[in-house]
């Protein structure tokens, strides 16, 4: 086992030690893993990812997810600013906890940045650009008299030229009606 291994493993156990029990972290598979920060009504999700040499290299950073499809571009490179700086400072050690960390101190002034009303734009402006896509309904291929009775006369036959199951069915009802009921003497 690689030193690296060795050390991705021992990670592994000390977080999950030290966030057992927490709601905010999850272990998404055994390279990556996320956390939920919360301010007020306001919260968002990181996604540290270890690579195969981890952490004799930086992890990757991901905001890209969909529960964060609402903050700002702006609030999100503000966040892997922060996190890039924090992983430069600890390459070579276990630095998962410690980027964690360190958002925690920061959520505050990260999502004062992210205001309701540039959210609300922004949300409104998808809107308008939906709209102004609309879309054209299709035609439906118009067909002549003659086509329509074509099409109906090959269904009735079929492709092989054989005709559907029952067209030479008697209506048995219908035929019982008609003739006479005679009781037998």
């Amino acid at each position: 086992m690689s030193e690296d291994a060795e050390q991705q493993a021992e990670e592994i156990e000390v977080l999950k030690s030290i966030y057992e029990g927490d709601e905010n972290f999850k272990q998404v598979d055994a390279t990556t893993y996320q956390y939920k920060y919360i301010e007020g009504d306001k919260s968002f999700v990181l996604e540290i990812k270890w690579g195969p040499t981890y952490p004799t290299e930086k992890p990757k950073c991901n905001l890209e997810i969909f529960y964060n499809q609402h903050l700002l571009p702006s609030v999100k490179e503000k966040i892997l600013a922060i996190v890039d700086a924090e992983a430069e400072q600890w390459v070579g050690c276990a630095m998962t906890y410690t980027l964690f960390e360190c958002l925690k101190e920061k959520v505050a002034e990260i999502l004062s940045e992210q205001t309701e009303e540039a959210v609300v734009a922004r949300v409104e402006k998808i809107a308008i650009d939906d709209q102004t896509e609309s879309k054209k309904p299709e035609k439906k291929e118009q067909l002549t008299k003659a086509q329509k009775r074509r099409a109906w006369d090959r269904a009735e036959i079929g492709r092989a030229g054989e005709k559907p199951r029952g067209w030479d069915w008697v209506d048995i009802v219908k035929h019982l009606s008609q003739a006479p009921h005679q009781p037998s003497s």
